[in-house]
């Protein structure tokens, strides 16, 4: 398999799946990555600033991720 700007792509998504499956009450707050109160105008550490990533692209990427799967899927059963 040949590493091509498509497979590049393919793990791009992937990858963005598996930010979004992730649940917080579940999974998160089970490995210690719940959602915590810092305090008023504390600086946010790396553990802060990763969950609010997670959640960013949780909430920006919800809808267009189901448009872009079924693409992929498509595109998949088509071209193999």
């Amino acid at each position: 398999m040949a590493f091509t700007l498509y497979s590049l792509i393919e793990a791009v998504i992937l990858c963005l799946n598996a930010v979004c499956v992730l649940h917080e009450e579940r999974f998160l707050a089970k490995v210690g990555w719940g959602a915590d109160q810092r305090g008023f105008g504390e600086e946010p550490g790396m553990k802060t600033q990763m969950l609010n990533l997670i959640r960013s692209i949780r909430t920006v990427m919800r809808i267009p991720l189901i448009g872009i799967n079924i693409a992929v899927i498509l595109l998949k059963l088509v071209f193999g």
